[in-house]
């Protein structure tokens, strides 16, 4: 009896002191105690965490879990987090968007405003100009 006790406690390893906490509570096992991480000591799964009664291999309670198993309510607050991120990023995204378009905006006053004053430069160009050919007119009209 010892030996078969033995051979199937080799697999795994418990230990009290690695509890999991979910929400305000520990992760329970169908006995009501508070669940053991143990660690899988064969292939495949070698190496990896799983929950399991802590009365385990003299009674068993069919309780499993592996330790990065979510709950449900663990994935709907990690879903709300992800949106959470995705809408903080779209908030920044908005914000750049809203910078570029006021220095764009600024950007398109000032050169509103140098367009102004070009025009006017222009304008005053060709009224120098005509004035100039007038009396280029009349210098040649006064020669003949």
């Amino acid at each position: 009896m010892k030996m078969a006790s033995r051979r199937a406690n080799s697999w795994a390893t418990g230990s009290s002191s690695n509890q999991k906490i979910v929400g305000n509570s520990y992760v329970r096992c169908n006995c009501g105690k508070e669940a053991l991480i143990r660690t899988v000591k064969n292939w495949p799964n070698l190496g990896l965490k799983f929950y399991g009664c802590p009365l385990w291999p003299e009674k068993h309670y069919e309780f499993f879990r592996w330790v990065n198993e979510h709950t449900d309510m663990e994935e709907n607050q990690l879903k709300l987090l992800e949106k959470d991120i995705v809408i903080c990023e779209l908030e920044v995204e908005l914000k750049n968007r809203d910078e570029k378009t006021n220095k764009l905006q600024s950007n398109k006053a000032k050169l509103e405003e140098d367009l102004k004053h070009m025009k006017n430069e222009l304008s005053e160009m060709r009224i120098e100009i005509l004035k100039n050919d007038d009396e280029c007119n009349r210098v040649v009209m006064d020669v003949t």
